[in-house]
């Protein structure tokens, strides 16, 4: 997925849209032992964690926010950069120190980090007691066995089937309000700078009427938005001829057609009009008009799409394999325009100082950023990974205070970009969901509204899951400040 840990973003204030680290909270229904997962990275890994809670539920575990009072810790992992592992290590020495003081204690180490490295955490670095991959959560009771036996407890097999589908996720850290489903795994492109193909498997789309009933599930729970995840959304595809055998909660009236992101996109509107829909993430090559019109059709399918560009420059799009030019991805920001309007919301990934980009291709991408005029990025200096194909291919050859001065100017770019978007917005009324309190200000709640703005509204007498009618008065390059209007109206 591209909207993954960044050095710095736009929005990455204490209003910040980018999920980048996530704890457990405390759940006590008397069970006897206490789990604790730490997850890193993109939004895809927050989701396998609370598949991975309900597993271990059905094991015997309860939560914990402190590990120290931890049974199993467990760690969720993200490979996408250095920096990345690098914080993962920091936290296995933690934890290690208080195995010190509870040798009963198991630490293991999960998701796309165990897929690359295996059982080398195991034997060479000797810092963990289980290693598991993205595909083998179900496993994970047979593994926690062998290794309180004290053997090595490994599984990074990649599945061309696994999906979770028929696993209820334990909504872990969960405001009640908004929640996530995942609706394929793996990927199929072969971005150079990318691990996800090789962490993550092949792709696989997940039956789309397991999808719906986990929708209707969460709206009859008092849950107001979900936002379905994939590495690449726009490829979902699934066929009761091909996927049959994977086919969950079968109808007699069900449809026989083969159903693409479109198609399912309208299943999970026609859920109900209070349920809002977002959706991550998209890939500029795969993006179609019918996805564009079907968010037009339907109010409660928000106007906002994360469309990675990655560079603004042709040559370096195709060393990076990412299958599009710079006019085939300003053809398709064009689309969203005329389909979708000015308002709608686009943000972008970016990556300054990939191999052998020179400073007036670094210039191209600083024009793309003009043209577009991207709500928020997530921007990075490129951070080699061993195994890529650029890897394999290219020499990292941009000194590194090169790649943080384009860096920079890529921030400042966006920063600017950024605060006019807002501006734009400055007297407009728009409908916001109530999502939590302001980190800033305990008299403030913050919600988001069509475009994935943060907006900033005194408390009132308004409840988390209300819809507010505000109007937007003021503004920073992160957030926009509303008054309210109109409590619930109808949408």
């Amino acid at each position: 997925m591209n909207n993954l840990i960044a050095d710095i973003d736009i929005i990455s204030g204490e209003e910040a849209q980018a999920c980048d680290f996530k704890t457990t909270v405390d759940e006590n229904t008397g069970k006897t032992r206490k789990l604790y997962i730490e997850s890193y990275g993109c939004a895809m890994n927050f989701a396998d964690s609370e598949i991975v809670a309900s597993i271990m539920k059905e094991g015997g575990f309860d939560t914990t926010s402190d590990f120290y009072q931890a049974d199993v810790i467990f760690l969720n992992t993200c490979s996408i950069r250095e920096k990345a592992e690098q914080t993962v290590r920091k936290r296995l020495t933690d934890f290690n120190r208080a195995k010190r003081n509870k040798p009963e204690m198991t630490i293991g180490v999960l998701g796309c980090m165990a897929e690359r490295l295996k059982e080398r955490l195991l034997e060479e670095e000797k810092i963990v007691d289980i290693v598991v991959g993205p595909d083998a959560y179900r496993d994970l009771p047979n593994l926690l066995s062998v290794a309180e036996d004290g053997q090595k407890a490994v599984n990074t097999f990649l599945s061309r089937e696994e999906t979770y589908a028929d696993i209820s996720p334990v909504r872990l850290n969960s405001n009640g309000i908004t929640a996530f489903i995942s609706i394929m795994r793996g990927c199929d492109n072969m971005c150079s700078f990318c691990v996800v193909p090789f962490t993550r498997g092949r792709e696989r789309s997940r039956d789309p009427y397991s999808i719906v009933a986990e929708a209707r599930d969460l709206f009859s729970q008092g849950y107001k938005e979900v936002t379905l995840l994939g590495q690449n959304v726009d490829s979902y595809k699934w066929s009761p001829e091909e996927n049959n055998k994977a086919r969950l909660n079968k109808k007699e009236d069900e449809v026989t057609a083969v159903v693409n992101f479109a198609n399912l996109l309208e299943m999970v509107a026609l859920v109900d009009p209070a349920l809002r829909i977002r959706f991550s993430t998209s890939h500029p090559k795969d993006i179609t008009d019918e996805v564009l019109y079907t968010m037009k059709k339907y109010d409660n399918i928000c106007k906002y799409i994360h469309l990675p560009a990655q560079s603004g420059n042709s040559r370096v799009l195709e060393m990076m394999n990412r299958t599009y030019d710079r006019a085939w991805y300003l053809e398709r920001v064009s689309k969203i325009r005329e389909v979708l309007g000015e308002e709608c919301g686009i943000s972008s990934d970016m990556i300054t100082g990939f191999c052998s980009e020179t400073e007036e291709e670094h210039l191209d991408t600083l024009s793309l950023m003009d043209l577009v005029q991207f709500d928020f990025s997530y921007m990075f200096f490129y951070s080699e990974r061993p195994g890529t194909l650029a890897a394999k291919k290219y020499a990292d050859d941009i000194p590194l205070e090169v790649k943080k001065r384009r860096l920079s100017e890529v921030i400042a770019k966006q920063s600017a970009l950024s605060h006019e978007r807002n501006k734009l917005d400055l007297g407009k009324e728009q409908l916001i969901l109530v999502e939590g309190v302001s980190k800033k200000s305990a008299e403030d709640f913050k919600g988001r509204n069509s475009a994935n703005k943060v907006v900033i509204v005194p408390k009132g007498n308004y409840t988390l899951g209300d819809y507010l009618k505000v109007k937007i008065i003021d503004c920073t390059p992160a957030t926009l400040f509303g008054e309210v209007i109109e409590i619930n109206p109808k949408h």
